[in-house]
């Protein structure tokens, strides 16, 4: 399976510490790289860091299973990088968390952490003896010590001053000083997942496990702690690795994505480049929204720039040279809802079959003259109703596309 992309990218910068934390950098995603317009993109392998952490070749299995749950899972975060692993329910995400913590033994491979083999070649360090740090989903507060002896829980083995003084740090990191006195069940659902945060940091891990730790809040809380959580990582210097099923969390929250599936882990790369630049059709179906259209790749001979014709028009049109061309090859496009603009002007009419108000969105589901369907997304004041021909054009400035066979 072949694909191409063109990519246009400025870099990720992210502003101030969100509301919650206190004077916290939110921290900028690493400068991403992209190909050159009309060059072959090697999506599936990220770029190289410093193996802070590093899976290799690491194979899970349930005792008395025969088949393996993961095979072969790879990758590696420097360290200060928040990681995420993607991927449906049951795709072994959480299996592969557990087996960094200590929890569940490899069947194959290995997982070193600062150049310390943790799991493998013989290796199984005790999952307390690792320096590794875990966020549950249910956050697991003690409801008979209140915020401050929730923090200060794993720090016994310390002087009274000292561990007093690593409480307070934390409390005025994660912004829990006027709460400091209070029980978990008379804080906000919010409040307690700092408040676990601030306990799993106490210790200062290594390395942070986070398992879907916003689950169980509502939308809105989940979206501003996904961002109050980064800062806090990032603030405290501290290397992550988040398990989600949710793509707006992992986007979030992560510089490193990768993404499991049937067993695998099928990329591994930064945020923008899983959306943009995906390596496989999977990996493009279950990241980000969009649809597959059929198309003309004409490739010149001279191994220049690739040229694709779709329904909508030429997306990177051929030059005026006339160069010489390799027949066309068929292969089907992905287009994202970005890619396709609404003007009311435009000569190619397509027709609203379904529409989803996002607020200050609409999100069209549009019926093409050759009846297939695409995505636009069209800001809401541009209400217009279902079974209407509204004018649409191409404007894809990343091209994504894998042969048909």
């Amino acid at each position: 399976m072949q694909m191409q992309q063109r990519t246009e990218f400025e870099g990720h910068t992210s502003a101030g510490a969100p509301a919650g934390l206190r004077a916290l950098p939110a921290g900028a995603a690493p400068a991403l790289s992209s190909p050159l317009p009309g060059t072959r993109a090697h999506a599936a392998a990220a770029p190289a860091h410093p193996g802070f952490l590093t899976l290799e070749a690491v194979g899970l299995r349930y005792p008395g299973q025969r088949d393996s749950l993961l095979a072969g899972v790879s990758f590696s975060l420097a360290q200060g990088e928040i990681g995420c692993l993607l991927g449906p329910s049951g795709c072994g995400k959480s299996s592969l968390l557990r087996a960094i913590a200590g929890f569940m033994p490899l069947q194959a491979g290995r997982i070193a952490l600062n150049g310390r083999v943790l799991s493998g070649d013989g290796a199984m360090v005790l999952p307390n003896e690792r320096g590794v740090g875990m966020v549950f989903q249910d956050f697991a507060l003690f409801p008979h010590l209140n915020v401050a002896q929730n923090i200060g829980f794993g720090l016994k083995a310390l002087p009274a001053a000292e561990r007093d003084q690593r409480v307070a740090e934390l409390l005025q990191l994660a912004d829990l000083g006027a709460l400091a006195a209070r029980y978990p069940h008379e804080i906000s659902g919010g409040q307690q997942q700092r408040v676990a945060l601030a306990r799993a940091l106490a210790p200062r891990p290594a390395l942070m496990l986070l398992d879907e730790p916003f689950s169980s809040l509502d939308v809105d809380l989940r979206e501003r702690l996904s961002s109050e959580v980064r800062a806090l990582l990032k603030a405290t210097g501290t290397t992550a690795i988040l398990v989600t099923h949710d793509q707006h969390e992992a986007f979030a929250m992560a510089d490193r994505l990768g993404v499991i599936h049937g067993g695998q882990l099928l990329q591994w790369d930064s945020p923008y480049n899983l959306y943009h630049q995906p390596a496989t059709r999977v990996v493009a179906d279950f990241v980000g929204e969009g649809a597959f259209v059929p198309g003309e790749l004409h490739q010149p001979a001279d191994h220049g720039h690739d040229h694709v014709l779709i329904e909508l028009g030429w997306i990177t049109p051929p030059d005026k040279c006339n160069h010489p061309h390799l027949p066309p090859r068929h292969v089907d496009v992905l287009l994202r809802p970005d890619d396709v603009v609404h003007d009311d002007h435009a000569a190619l009419q397509a027709t609203i079959v379904r529409k989803a108000f996002r607020g200050a969105e609409f999100m069209y589901t549009l019926r093409l003259p050759s009846g297939r369907e695409i995505l636009t997304l069209v800001p809401s004041h541009h209400d217009h109703a279902i079974g209407e021909a509204i004018g649409i054009r191409l404007q894809a400035d990343h091209v994504v596309w894998f042969d048909r066979s």
